[in-house]
């Protein structure tokens, strides 16, 4: 697949030179820091550790839909099905996310969590078949 090409469109239009991350974790702070402007999703924990392994962001979506983003700086094959173990685990322990987002919003907001579209978004220079 070819790369994909941005722009920044103001008066004119120029195409945006594309820089490399050097470091997982600065794409992750990047994205965590931005990430109602990237994604409009509202960024709830960083690091979030689990029964069998930690979630790089957790968030919830515009639609109050549970949110989890992985990370990889390099191509990965297990980037997509540890994603989906995470996306599992989260539907099993609804009521630790429910806590979550009770401790950064107040429990009156635990009501409005829609379980019915949860999602994973991985983020990676590459993705492998």
């Amino acid at each position: 697949m070819s790369e994909i090409k941005l722009f920044s469109i103001k008066n004119d239009v120029k195409q945006l030179i594309p820089s490399e991350v050097l470091l997982e974790k600065e794409l992750q702070n990047l994205i965590e820091d931005n990430m109602e402007k990237f994604f409009g999703i509202r960024f709830l924990k960083s690091e979030y550790v689990i029964t069998n392994g930690r979630m790089d962001s957790i968030g919830i979506d515009e639609n109050n839909c549970p949110v989890i983003v992985e990370y990889k700086r390099s191509s990965n094959e297990n980037i997509i099905n540890q994603g989906l173990f995470y996306l599992d685990w989260l539907l099993d322990h609804k009521d630790a996310f429910h806590m979550l987002v009770a401790e950064k919003y107040g429990y009156e907001y635990v009501r409005n969590i829609d379980w019915s579209a949860p999602c994973v978004i991985c983020i990676a220079s590459n993705f492998t078949r």
